[in-house]
Order: structure tokens, then C-alpha cells, then sequence
């Protein structure tokens, strides 16, 4: 399976990896940026963006991440990821540590974390909506959950856009396996950022990951939701590029 991707730039590869209520169409302003003196790659999971989702499909997320890799030829990476995409780049640098050399994660979930009461209501909303084949109307309330209150209209119409598609090709998939791989082992330096006004949810996570991992440097964002990069993209960018290095 080779994932739609992104490859532009030249020097140090970093690997952008997207939102679970996004695709690689959140980063452009990131990739804009970082083009400039690194070999920037962007991608779509499964089900995500312009890479498809096949019915009863037996896959890992974190290994079609590596595969990209070795079909790129990136021996090693500093990796960017936003909330699963986090999650994601967790299980693969657990997988392969040698092959990351920094990563840097903005409120990934976690293993091993109860659900805050926020949370639950949340996914109960969602599940109720979709179930009742409501796409529109659960893709209208992760967008009020993930943007925060710097989010402008632009913002917001673009995670509606993603969320629905997503929704849309995942729903049409129906069940599949998704191999979720165990986290720990990783060697690389990780900056973790979390924002004020998301779920609280994602604060605990944090909180486990920085107990569970070596090297673990936490920053909360006070003006931001769930996807900062997209919030205030230029205040963002400049956070992750400082991160990077």
C-alpha cells in the first residue's frame, strides 16, 4: 500500500503527519515554511485525504508510515504529528527507533489513559450523530471540539471539509483492522504541546507519555484548541521549527 504523498524541498527529512479530523492539507503553511531548508513529507493515511480506504482491510497505520519511508529513502527522520497522527508517529519510532531523530506531537492520545468525562460526551455525540447518518452534523461538532477560539472561518471550513471526507470514505469502508503497535522504547527527544481549551483528555495523555518516555519536554499552548498549527499557523510554525532543531 503506498499512501498519497507529498514530497518537496531539500536537506533534513521531517515527516508531517495529519489529524485524525484532517488530512495533509493541514500543513500547508507548515510546509511553506519548512520547504525552505528541509525535505518536507507530507501524507494521507488510510481513509484520509486522497488515499483510499478498502472494505475489511487488514493494515497498521505506523507501518504504512515506515513502508513510506523505505520506498522514499529515508533511512532517518524528525517527525511532526497532530493528535492521532502523534499517535501514529509513536508506534512507529517504538517500532524503529533508529529511524527518528526527533519528534515533535501535538496532544496525542495515549494508551492506558481513562476517558474524561469530556470525552465521553464527545464521542458519545459523534457516535450518536453518525449512526443516525448525520455526516454534516458530526463533522460540524468536531469542528466546534478541535478549533479553538483563534481559529478563524478559513480554519474551520477547511477541518469541515477533511472531517466530512474522512467520515464519508471511512463510513463506506465499514469495518476494518487496523494493527495498533505498543508504545515504548523510543530513544528520540520529543517536545509535546497541548493548548488550554481542548479536551481535557489530552492533557492526562500528555501527562502519561511524559511519565512513560525519556526525553520529554511538555509545553501548553494558553490560546489554543486541539489543532494550534491551524489556529495560529505563522505562531505555530515558528514553535515547531524550534523544536525541530
Amino acid at each position: 500500500m503506498t499512501l498519497s504523498h507529498r514530497v518537496v524541498g531539500s536537506g533534513p527529512a521531517v515527516v508531517l503527519v495529519h489529524a485524525g479530523v484532517c488530512d495533509a492539507r493541514m500543513w500547508a503553511r507548515q510546509v511553506e515554511d519548512l520547504r525552505v531548508d528541509h525535505r518536507v513529507i507530507t501524507l494521507d493515511l488510510r481513509g484520509f485525504g486522497e488515499t483510499p480506504l478498502t472494505a475489511g482491510a487488514k493494515y497498521s497505520d505506523a507501518g504504512d508510515v515506515l513502508e513510506l519511508l523505505d520506498e522514499l529513502g529515508v533511512e532517518t527522520a524528525k517527525v511532526v504529528g497532530s493528535s492521532y497522527g502523534g499517535y501514529v508517529v509513536l508506534q512507529a519510532a517504538s517500532r524503529q527507533p533508529e529511524r527518528f531523530s526527533r519528534l515533535v506531537l501535538m496532544s496525542p492520545p495515549a494508551d492506558d489513559v481513562v476517558p474524561t468525562d469530556d470525552f465521553r460526551a464527545f464521542a458519545a455525540e459523534e457516535n450518536e450523530l453518525l449512526a443516525a447518518g448525520d455526516i454534516d452534523g458530526a463533522a460540524e461538532l468536531n469542528v466546534r471540539t478541535s478549533v479553538g477560539p483563534e481559529g478563524d472561518d478559513e480554519a474551520r471550513e477547511l477541518v469541515r471539509v477533511m472531517q466530512k471526507h474522512a467520515f464519508e470514505v471511512q463510513l463506506a469502508a465499514g469495518d476494518v483492522d487496523n494493527d495498533e503497535w505498543e508504545v515504548g522504547g523510543i530513544t528520540a527527544p520529543i517536545k509535546l504541546f497541548t493548548g488550554a481549551h481542548e479536551l481535557r483528555f489530552f492533557a492526562a495523555c500528555v501527562k502519561h507519555l511524559s511519565e512513560l518516555l525519556p526525553e520529554v519536554e511538555h509545553t501548553e499552548l494558553p490560546w489554543a484548541g486541539h489543532l494550534p498549527s491551524l489556529e495560529r499557523p505563522a505562531e505555530m510554525t515558528a514553535l515547531i521549527r524550534a523544536a525541530l532543531t
